[in-house]
Order: structure tokens, then sequence, then C-alpha cells
């Protein structure tokens, strides 16, 4: 059975005969936590029977949560065949940061990251990505959060799913989750920069940096010898032409690495050229990596 949090209100329409009747569902489920779609009152029956017999509407499970003492909360969810995704629930200020997953492990191996180094098993689906902020929302009391796209995975390389999943959440009559508090964070596939900018929707876009110079980033980042700091950063300011936004450059902070003074330089010529924010980002130690 298909899962009801893969699709959009517009898909809806291939079941629910009329808009403003897929808007209600949207509404329900979504905003007034619904949990059965026997108990939508504002749909005929015969729908909401299509409806229960159509999609699933079943989540999937926390099989493990690991707290810090700063507050944040790490979650281990199992999916639908059994593989595990983590996702982050970040308090600060009253408010929460939702930090979910893409895909399950990861294909580009930056040599820093764990992720990096399971490799990539499998894309998440619209509805396992959807679900996630779903599961976060039911650990907080707060109805203020924000969506970042900083957890298991590249984005940009499960395009299609992610896209779709951030137009759900984003939905008038669901979530309602504003683009500008949706970030997606990018080792930098530059295609994929491009295709966003061209969408008629504009997340935070954050460039997972971690080196100003190709040297720096080809050891750290295998990405930036297909896509090297030229390409990328023109692509950067192609997607600030479309969509006016700031950029966020994320520069991971590694001993002996890319720390010394030489780097202080060009990093803030490169913040300067993109009029960009630098998120510094002391490196967190992993057992059975060399980095510190």
């Amino acid at each position: 059975m298909k899962s009801f949090f893969d699709q959009s209100k517009q898909d809806l329409l291939e079941w629910v005969d009329r808009p403003a009747r897929a808007a209600r569902v949207f509404q329900a489920l979504y905003r007034e936590g619904v949990a059965r779609f026997d108990d939508i009152a504002t749909i005929p029956e015969a729908t909401r029977k299509i409806l229960a017999e159509s999609f699933s509407l079943a989540l999937p499970a926390i099989s493990q949560r690991f707290d810090s003492e700063d507050g944040t909360r790490r979650y281990l969810i199992r999916v639908g065949d059994g593989e595990t995704v983590e996702s982050v629930l970040i308090p600060s200020n009253g408010r929460v940061t939702f930090c979910i997953s893409s895909q399950i492990g990861c294909a580009l191996g930056c040599t820093f990251c764990l992720t990096g180094q399971l490799g990539l098993m499998r894309d998440l689906s619209v509805g396992e990505i959807v679900s996630q902020v779903l599961l976060l929302q039911r650990e907080t009391s707060s109805r203020r959060f924000s969506i970042v796209l900083m957890g298991m995975g590249e984005p940009l390389q499960n395009y299609d799913s992610v896209v779709k999943a951030m137009q759900i959440l984003q939905d008038d009559h669901g979530l309602s989750v504003p683009p500008a508090r949706i970030t997606l964070s990018t080792a930098g596939l530059v295609p994929g920069i491009e295709r966003l900018a061209r969408e008629s929707f504009f997340p935070n876009l954050c460039i997972s940096l971690t080196g100003v110079t190709n040297s720096a980033r080809d050891s750290l980042m295998p990405i930036n010898r297909k896509y090297p700091l030229k390409e990328l950063v023109s692509a950067c300011e192609y997607y600030q032409s479309k969509k006016g936004k700031m950029i966020t450059l994320e520069y991971i902070l590694i001993k002996g690495v890319n720390d010394g003074r030489d780097q202080v330089k060009p990093l803030a010529e490169l913040a300067r050229k993109l009029n960009a924010k630098v998120n510094l980002i002391p490196y967190n130690r992993v057992e059975g990596l060399e980095w510190e």
C-alpha cells in the first residue's frame, strides 16, 4: 500500500475528485493531527473509504534516542525495509531545528564524515523525508521549528524526492513551513544547485565548503575533483541571481588540515565575493577517523 506522505495535494486528485477536498485531507492529517481517514469529517464517507483502501498513514518507528548535555537529541529511525536513518532535534532560544536526512548513507565519500564512510545504501522516499519531520514534531512541545537537510546523505543527489518533500512541507493546507525556515546543505553538486535556482520556491542554501583551495577540497571532498571551486562559486552566484538570498558557507575546522592562518584571507575573500555568511564548525571527533 502506498504511503500517504508520498503524495502532494495535486497527487490526491487522482483519488479525491475536488481540490477543496484534497485541501481538507491535508489540513486534517498534517495540521489537525487526525490519525485515521475515517475521522476526517469534512469529506464524504465514500472518499474516506477510497483513501483508507489506497494509502497507509503509518510512520517509521524511532528505534533509539541519544541525548546530549546541551539538549540536542539524535534519533535512529527505522524505515519500512528495516534500515535506519538519523534525524536530530536541536533546541535553541524557544524554538527548535529539525535536522533531517535525504539518503541512507552517502556516495560522496568526504574523508572527514562518518556517513561518507558508509557508502550509499539508498535514497529516501518522499514520504520517508516528510515522516522525519512529523516524528520530530511529536518529540517537542514547540510549534515553531525550522528544517535543515543536513543529515545523512547529499540532498541534491536525491533531487526529485527532496524537492517534492519540501513542497509538501510548505503546503499552505499542511504544515505550511515557509521557505525561509527550510535550509538545504550540499557538498557542491553544481548541476543540482543550478537546477534548484530555477525552481519556483527558494530554500536557504548552505555549501559545505571546508576548504578554500582546490588542493584542500580535493583531499577532503572528492566531489571537488568533478566540480572544482570555480564552478561551485559560479553556481552559487547563479543561485543568488535567481533567488536574491544570502548563502552560508559551512567550514569545518580540522586541526592541521584547514585551520591555518593562510586559509583566513582566501575564505574572507570568497565570503565577500558571494556576500555569504561563514559558519565555522569545530570538528566533532569520530571514532575510527584520524581527524581532530
